[in-house]
C-alpha cells in the first residue's frame, strides 16, 4: 500500500493531467469529475484520499464496498462523507446493499435491474442516481448491445416506472488496448448513443458520460468523458 503522502502527490499528478487534458481538447475547465475506484484498497487509502479532498469514490465489489463505506459513513470524525458509485456488474442480490451505501449506480445493462433497483430504494426511502452501461468494447463485458435496446429502457423512465431512480447518463469500458484508433472509437460511439439519446429523450438527464480510466482517460476527454475512472494511478497496484 501506498503512503499518504505518495497517494495524495498521485491525486496531484492525475488533476494536473485531468486539467491539462481539458485545455488540450478546448473543454472548460472543471468539466471532468474524478472518480478515484477504491476497489481492493483498504478502507485507509480512502481515508488518505480525502486528505487529498477526494469525495467521489467508485467500486465494483458490493460486499467489499459496503463494509468499508458503512464504517466511514458511521464516522462522526469526518466533516464530509464521501459519494460511492458502484461501477461493476451488479448482480440482483446485492442490490439491497448496494442502495444503501451507494449515490449512483453506473452500471445498469437491463430493466430487471432497474426494478430491483427501484424495490429496494422504495423499501428505504432513497433516491438513487443511474447510468446506462452501453457496450462499446470486449465481449466479455456487460452493457446495452444496441442503441434500439437501451432506448426500451430509457422510454420506461420517460414513463416515470421507477420514480426513486434519476437517469443521469452512460458509462462504457473500452477495449484493454494501447491502439488508439480503437480507444478513440469506443469513446466517441458512447458520446453519440449519447447525442441520440439526449435528443428523443430530452425529459431524462442524459448528460454524464463515465468514460476512461488510468490507461486512458486522456483520450476519453477529448471524445467528451465528463468523468473518469481512475484506480491504479492514484492508489498503487491492487492489494489483491
Amino acid at each position: 500500500m501506498l503512503s499518504q503522502s505518495e497517494i495524495i502527490e498521485n491525486f496531484k499528478k492525475i488533476r494536473e493531467q485531468i486539467a491539462q487534458a481539458e485545455s488540450n481538447a478546448s473543454r472548460p475547465s472543471g468539466s471532468v469529475s474524478l472518480c478515484a475506484v477504491s476497489k481492493f484498497h483498504p478502507i485507509d487509502a480512502i481515508y488518505d484520499a480525502m486528505q487529498a479532498n477526494q469525495f467521489l469514490f467508485g467500486e465494483n465489489r458490493v460486499q467489499e464496498a459496503y463494509l468499508k463505506f458503512t464504517e466511514i459513513a458511521n464516522d462522526k470524525t469526518i466533516a464530509a462523507v464521501p459519494q460511492l458509485h458502484i461501477i461493476g456488474s451488479l448482480q440482483l442480490n446485492k442490490v439491497n446493499h448496494a442502495v444503501q451505501i451507494a449515490s449512483c449506480i453506473q452500471s445498469i445493462d437491463r430493466v430487471e435491474l432497474l426494478k430491483e433497483i427501484e424495490k429496494q430504494c422504495a423499501k428505504q426511502n432513497k433516491t438513487v442516481s443511474v447510468m446506462f452501461e452501453y457496450h462499446t468494447g470486449e465481449e466479455s463485458k456487460s452493457g446495452y448491445k444496441t442503441y434500439d435496446e437501451l432506448c426500451e429502457t430509457l422510454s420506461l423512465c420517460k414513463e416515470n416506472a421507477f420514480p426513486h431512480i434519476v437517469p443521469n447518463g452512460f458509462m462504457t469500458m473500452a477495449p484493454f488496448t494501447e491502439d488508439e484508433r480503437i480507444l478513440h472509437a469506443s469513446f466517441a460511439k458512447l458520446r453519440t448513443v449519447s447525442e441520440a439519446a439526449q435528443k428523443q429523450f430530452p425529459e431524462l438527464s442524459l448528460s454524464e458520460l463515465s468514460m476512461g480510466m488510468s490507461n486512458d482517460f486522456k483520450i476519453a476527454i477529448e471524445e467528451g468523458s465528463t468523468m473518469v475512472r481512475i484506480g491504479t494511478a492514484l492508489f498503487g497496484p491492487r492489494e489483491q
